[in-house]
C-alpha cells in the first residue's frame, strides 16, 4: 500500500461500518488471537476482514505477525475516529427512540357539541392524561355537526371525533364510548309546560310543532321524529335547545344537557315513560391511518376512562 487514493471512502455504507465494528473489537481485545471468542469467528476470519478494511481505507492500520498485534499511527486515528462515529450513532439511535417516548405536536379533535355535561366526562379525563404525559403537545377542539366531524377525519384535517354513532361510513373506525339518553322536552310558556303528562295523548304531543335534526341518526330512532310534526330544524343539538327554549316548539335533548335548564324550571320532560331514544357516542377514526404518538395516546386514555 505504498500509494494512496484521494478520498478513498465516497461515503460510509453498513459493510464498512461493520468492519469497522470488527476493527474496534480487536483493538479492544489487544490481537486476532483475543478476539476470536468475543466475535465468535475464527483468526482467518478476522484477518481477511481487517484486510478488507484496509483496503476500503487506502491504510495500513495494524502491524500483524511474530511480534505480535500493534496499531499503525494511522490505525489508531482511525480507532479513535469509529469511536466518534460509533458515538454519533448511539446518540441518533437514544434521539430516534426519545422521539418515540416523548409527546410531542399538535391532537385535532371534532366533538359534536355539548358534551361537556355528559357525567361519564371520558373525553374530559383523556385530555387531561394526554397533558399530562405531553406538556407540550397542543391540543386543538373543534365544534361541529357530527357530519363535519366524520368528514374532518376522512380528510385528515381531524385526528379523532367523537360522534352519535348511526351508520358506519366507509374508511373510518368507530369505538363506541357511552350511552346518552333523550327526552321530549317543552319549555316555559309552551302550552303544554303544566299540562299533566297523563293528559298528554300522543295525537296530542305529535301535533306540537317540533324539531327535527339534519345530522345522521340510526333509522329506530329516526322513527322517533317521523310521528312528529317538525315544522323546525337544526344541524346541531344546541340550535335544538336555542328553538325549545323559545316556547313554541317541542324536540328531543340529551337529558345531560337539558338537565341545567330543568332545574332552572325552564324546561320540563314529556311523556318520559315513553318518549325517549338511547343513543351511542363513539369515537371515530380513519382507517388505515399512520401511527401518531399524540393520537395512539389520547386513544389509550379515552379507553382506559371507560
Amino acid at each position: 500500500m505504498s500509494s494512496r487514493r484521494s478520498d478513498p471512502l465516497a461515503q460510509v455504507s453498513d459493510f464498512d461500518i461493520r468492519l469497522l465494528r470488527l476493527f474496534r473489537s480487536v483493538v479492544e481485545c489487544g490481537g486476532f488471537s483475543a478476539a476470536e471468542s468475543v466475535l465468535g469467528i475464527g483468526r482467518s476470519a478476522i484477518s481477511q476482514q481487517m484486510s478488507d478494511l484496509e483496503q476500503r481505507l487506502g491504510l495500513r492500520l495494524c502491524q500483524r505477525g511474530r511480534a505480535g498485534f500493534a496499531l499503525t499511527e494511522e490505525g489508531r486515528e482511525v480507532y479513535q475516529s469509529s469511536l466518534q462515529l460509533f458515538g454519533a450513532l448511539e446518540s441518533f439511535r437514544n434521539g430516534v427512540n426519545g422521539l418515540h417516548r416523548e409527546l410531542r405536536g399538535e391532537l385535532h379533535i371534532g366533538l359534536t357539541d355539548n358534551l361537556v355535561t355528559v357525567p361519564h366526562m371520558r373525553i374530559t379525563h383523556a385530555l387531561a392524561r394526554l397533558k399530562e404525559l405531553g406538556p407540550d403537545v397542543r391540543i386543538q377542539i373543534r365544534m361541529t355537526p357530527p357530519s363535519e366531524v366524520e368528514q374532518g377525519v376522512l380528510d385528515g384535517s381531524l385526528h379523532v371525533g367523537v360522534v352519535p354513532q348511526s351508520h358506519a361510513l366507509s374508511g373510518l373506525e368507530y369505538q363506541p364510548l357511552y350511552g346518552e339518553r333523550s327526552q321530549l322536552y317543552c319549555a316555559v310558556g309552551h302550552p303544554l309546560f303544566y299540562v299533566d303528562d297523563q293528559q298528554l295523548t300522543d295525537q296530542r304531543l305529535n301535533a306540537q310543532d317540533a324539531i327535527a335534526p339534519t345530522f345522521r341518526l340510526p333509522p329506530e330512532i329516526q322513527s322517533q321524529y317521523q310521528v312528529l310534526n317538525c315544522t323546525a330544524s337544526a344541524s346541531d343539538r344546541e340550535g335544538m335547545a336555542f328553538l325549545i327554549l323559545t316556547g313554541r316548539y317541542i324536540g328531543y335533548l340529551a337529558d345531560h344537557y337539558a338537565q341545567q335548564w330543568v332545574q332552572q324550571g325552564r324546561l320540563r320532560v314529556l311523556k318520559p315513560a315513553s318518549r325517549f331514544y338511547d343513543l351511542t357516542l363513539a369515537s371515530v377514526t380513519r382507517k388505515g391511518r399512520r401511527p401518531q404518538l399524540v393520537l395512539e395516546t389520547f386513544l389509550e386514555a379515552l379507553a382506559k376512562t371507560g
